[in-house]
């Protein structure tokens, strides 16, 4: 497995390269799996593939402050991202890993890799929901999925230390939730685990025994053209 741990300039062309990578898997053109990690600069909100934004975001709080509202690939509810969130994603082959083509197995795969990851470092972490990692009932990480013919792209967020009022001042109670959530607002479902990103960094390479010396090339002319087509267009970030 490649190891990238490399945060592009903006929100944008941080989304369209994990799509890049996802695209050129199923094209062919590259053949081995990506761990990355990267840690956004800046506050942004990310929606899913499926949301509609005036249900999900605070759009009059978000274009008060000028804060972008993306739509990923991938599922799920919306997220706030920001300094103090780690950022990760693995591309995963489903010829070298069948058995990810179920669900259930893909979410446990990741999940436990997570958890042998992080747990190490605060051993009150367990997995809640279906990809929800918590302590004491507080979520801590969320993740996501996009499935392909060949392959699949699997990414999240792992709370270290965010501002946590952002979420609150950015996002609605989402109309769907996890049922150990019991209809709690964001500042009391969220918590940050107040750990340096550096040795999560290290054990999350070593859970996916990721070569740190073999980089994935970036792609940068399909990045600019996901960016002009997809994340930085309202036609499809606002499209629902």
């Amino acid at each position: 497995m490649h190891f990238s741990n490399h945060s592009l300039p903006t929100p944008a062309e941080n989304l369209a390269l994990e799509e890049a990578w996802l695209d050129m898997a199923e094209e062919g053109q590259w053949s081995d799996e990506i761990l990355r990690i990267w840690q956004p600069s800046s506050t942004f909100v990310v929606i899913g593939r499926g949301s509609r934004v005036a249900q999900e975001v605070n759009l009059p709080a978000t274009e008060a402050a000028g804060i972008p509202v993306l739509r990923r690939s991938s599922g799920g509810a919306a997220i706030v991202a920001a300094p103090g969130c780690l950022m990760y994603a693995v591309l995963l082959s489903y010829e070298k890993r069948p058995h990810l083509r179920s669900l259930d197995q893909a979410h446990q795969t990741v999940m436990h890799a997570l958890l042998s990851a992080i747990q190490p470092l605060h051993s009150q972490l367990t997995w809640d929901g279906t990809c929800d990692l918590v302590v004491q009932g507080r979520k801590v990480s969320g993740n996501s999925l996009r499935c392909r013919r060949e392959w699949l792209l699997y990414h999240g967020t792992i709370l270290l230390a965010m501002d946590l009022t952002r979420i609150d001042q950015f996002l609605l109670h989402p109309p769907r939730e996890p049922e150990y959530r019991h209809r709690r607002p964001h500042a009391e479902f969220v918590a940050n685990l107040q750990l340096p990103a550096e040795p999560l960094i290290a054990n999350l390479t070593q859970a996916w025994a990721a070569q740190v010396n073999a980089v994935p090339p970036i792609p940068h002319a399909r990045i600019e053209q996901l960016v002009h087509q997809r994340y930085g267009c309202d036609g499809w970030n606002r499209q629902r």
